[in-house]
């Protein structure tokens, strides 16, 4: 087995392997890798000249029980054979099982291209930039393999990174000449809406926000730089800074340690019942994570595609969990609208929003109907007198505030007052129920930052959030008493607030979250974000309405005209080839073969010269057409000076080219 197969066939095993790490089991992937390290391993005793000679049966145990465990694992963890996540994990195994038995050339065939099958599959998992470099390489080491299996026994012997390289090069080029057929194909080929659309898999980890908020989670969100989604608009439009409070969900039930969101919440809100006024404008939502099913818009927004639904809470998620890949249009209806509801429901959402364990955080309770009773239980002299005391006792915002036990509360406000987000918005919601004040906590992201180009704006997991929500004067008021506590947090963005404020990340994890915060890394990280985001809109988000608004401007309006566009472009492609295959050929003549061509161009199609004759035999042939054969005979000792005595100078250049035009000449005549 030649040693420049065996590598390409681990070259894409392994880009496959690592394609699949993220969405497949783990107990999988370490079995795929012992298949990549047990392969190599054989071939290398294969090329130390080493032979086995094992019984049948024990040569077909390893792949049978590499099989079966792989097809156990496969069916442990997704209960089926079917669909996307266990249909490539399936196909995955075949691939990786067939490679340990490949022999003979039809093996090696059949290999790479079921290879480039699995490769392909690799898009139903993803379809983001990386994905598609891996995709690339694999393609590339497939075609390498697929050409040095049928050229292998032609080659001259060369070393193994030199044949590698000159493989890859002549794949490349052939890449090459196909990318512009490739181009063509994309922009002017009809796009169909479609037929289909990927669900998002039950076993696949979702980044961001869930739908509960235990102690820490959006701290470790927060130390994340992860790209949370994306906003694209009109920036001139763009509301201020301090209005940025990306939306995620309501969580309004609290067991003493975790918040949760009521089942009420996700009913449907009608968009009649909201008034006042409506401004804002038009905007697009692109999440970072495909899989994540909600929408984290503006506060009151309202998606304008039916495919998405918009909650009691304001919450928007799609009718039907897929990946999506296509920005959702929002709309932005302002912050001074108001929602009118239904005075049942109102009731009951009142009630559940005043609920809190009655038997923990007494010192808590205890303090909140004094402050109550001191403000004259007026509600809103008792909302700004707990948050100028949060100010007064210099609470600390920090994403390392230390572990709290069952009485959480009560350690926070009067002990450690050390906390994130969370931690001011859960205490404070609880300091209003307490009172009889329906309150609830809100999650989401606040704040972001303007992309490279100006056009979009990017929020990230750091800019993860929660603030609370207080009923008064019968509407829900947003009240963030973060915005008290850090107030940079707000109005300057969670990057600048950690790149000015080291005491932020606690004793313990500064130096490594500092590290992954820094200038370059931050640099590189938005410029990647940004080309991923090209490629989502440009490529990926290529569909049937961009190519017919692009092709508009091109003055095309009908499929009819996209069709003919295609195929005049394949034969001007096709045209554009064979001129510049002639150019290159003309080019690397040398001087007296660029005459010899231009005669022979000028000669009818019985004169011109057959390949298999000499120029001795070509002019021979020629003079026996004409009388005057002295300019025939001439003209091959001149040609043969020039080549068998190697001696090409101008003057025996110009000789025969004037020879050349003498029997030019004589074959005219003689005609």
């Amino acid at each position: 087995m030649n040693k420049s197969i065996q590598i390409s066939i681990l070259v894409a095993l392994s880009l496959i392997w690592l394609a699949q790490l993220a969405y497949m089991p783990i107990a999988l992937s370490i079995l795929f890798l012992v298949n990549l390290l047990c392969l190599g391993w054989y071939y290398q005793k294969i090329n130390a000249h080493q032979t086995f000679n094992f019984p049948r049966v024990l040569v077909q145990a390893p792949k049978l029980l590499f099989a079966f465990f792989a097809l156990l694992i496969i069916y442990l963890d997704t209960q089926t054979f079917l669909g996307v996540e266990a249909g490539t994990a399936v196909l995955s195994t075949f691939l990786f099982a067939k490679a340990l038995e490949t022999k003979s050339k039809r093996d090696f065939i059949i290999l790479f291209n079921f290879a480039l099958f699995v490769s392909a599959s690799l898009f139903l998992h993803s379809q983001s930039f990386a994905m598609a470099v891996l995709v690339l390489c694999c393609l590339i080491s497939c075609l390498v393999g697929l050409y040095r299996v049928q050229t292998v026994n032609f080659e001259i012997a060369q070393p193994v990174l030199q044949s590698l390289k000159n493989d890859s090069l002549h794949i490349l080029k052939f890449i090459g000449l196909a990318l512009p057929f490739f181009i063509l194909l994309f922009l002017f080929f009809p796009r169909l809406p479609p037929l289909w659309q990927i669900p998002i898999p039950n076993h696949q980890a979702v980044t961001g926000l869930s739908d509960r908020m235990s102690p820490g989670d959006i701290a470790s969100l927060s130390q994340s730089s992860a790209l949370a989604f994306r906003i694209i608009g009109d920036m001139k439009q763009f509301p201020n800074r301090n209005e940025l409070y990306w939306r995620a969900m309501v969580l309004d039930h609290y067991d003493g340690t975790t918040w949760t969101s009521e089942s009420s919440n996700k009913q449907s809100k009608s968009y009649s019942k909201i008034t006042g006024q409506q401004d804002g404008f038009h905007y697009q939502y692109l999440a970072g994570d495909p899989a994540q099913q909600w929408i984290t818009g503006l506060e009151k927004s309202i998606p304008i595609e039916q495919r998405f639904e918009l909650h009691q809470d304001w919450s928007i998620t799609p009718r039907q969990l897929v990946q999506r890949v296509q920005p959702v249009e929002l709309q932005w209806i302002g912050s001074r609208v108001q929602d009118v509801q239904v005075p049942a429901f109102e009731q009951f959402m009142l009630k559940n929003n005043l609920k809190y364990p009655k038997n923990r955080d007494l010192q808590a309770q205890k303090f909140a109907l004094a402050m109550f009773h001191q403000s004259q239980e007026n509600p809103d002299t008792y909302i700004q007198n707990i948050l100028n005391w949060y100010k007064k006792e210099n609470f600390v915002y920090t994403l390392a505030p230390g572990k709290l036990g069952n009485h959480r509360i009560d350690e926070f406000l009067f002990q450690s007052r050390q906390g994130f987000c969370e931690h001011y918005a859960s205490s404070f919601v609880l300091l209003m129920r307490y009172v009889g004040i329906p309150a609830r906590v809100v999650t989401g992201y606040q704040g972001g930052e303007l992309a490279p180009d100006g056009k979009s704006w990017e929020v990230r997991q750091l800019d993860a959030h929660a603030w609370a929500e207080v009923y008064h004067q019968g509407q829900w008021h947003r009240i963030d008493p973060t915005a008290i506590i850090a107030p940079m947090r707000i109005d300057q963005g969670m990057q600048t607030t950690i790149e000015g404020n080291a005491a932020i990340f606690g004793d313990g994890a500064y130096s490594n979250i500092r590290f992954q915060h820094s200038s370059i890394l931050r640099t590189l990280r938005v410029w990647s974000d940004y080309a991923s985001f090209q490629w989502q809109s440009k490529v990926v988000g290529y569909d049937a309405e961009k190519q017919s608004g692009w092709m508009k401007k091109l003055g095309l309006t009908s499929v009819y005209s996209y069709g003919l566009v295609l195929i005049l472009g394949i034969i001007g492609l096709l045209m554009a080839y064979w001129g510049v295959t002639k150019l290159f050929r003309v080019k690397q003549m040398s001087e007296i073969e660029r005459l010899i061509f231009k005669f022979n161009r000028q000669l009818s199609k019985d004169d011109q010269k057959v390949e298999s004759e000499t120029f001795q035999q070509w002019m021979s042939r020629l003079a026996s057409r004409v009388e005057e054969k002295k300019s025939f005979e001439q003209a091959n000792k001149v040609f043969q000076k020039i080549t068998y005595l190697d001696n090409e100078n101008q003057q025996d250049i110009q000789e025969i080219k004037k020879l050349l035009k003498e029997c030019s000449n004589a074959l005219k005549a003689g005609k």
